[in-house]
């Protein structure tokens, strides 16, 4: 068995990030528009990072749950959401 409100936690940090990108876009039309001025590569970096958290998250969920929770969902290839393939 593994700490289900550890998972919790780390699920509504994930849906946080999600949200924080909603945001960082809110503006954003076209790519262009981050390397406009200071504030659009802030942004960037910004959505950037929290990419990098959510691929961490599941990484780290798939760890406290012994790939249990994660292989509940075949349909999802959780392979491709890790940090570093998210910029391949």
């Amino acid at each position: 068995m593994y700490d289900s409100e550890l998972v919790k936690d780390i699920l509504e940090n994930l849906l946080w990030a999600i949200d924080q990108i909603g945001k960082r876009f809110d503006r954003i039309k076209k790519s262009d528009d981050f390397l406009q001025d200071d504030t659009g590569l802030e942004k960037l970096d910004s959505i950037c990072m929290q990419l990098i958290n959510i691929g961490e998250a599941i990484k780290q969920i798939d760890k406290i749950t012994n790939s249990t929770l994660l292989n509940k969902y075949p349909e999802i290839d959780w392979k491709k959401v890790h940090p570093v393939k998210l910029f391949q």
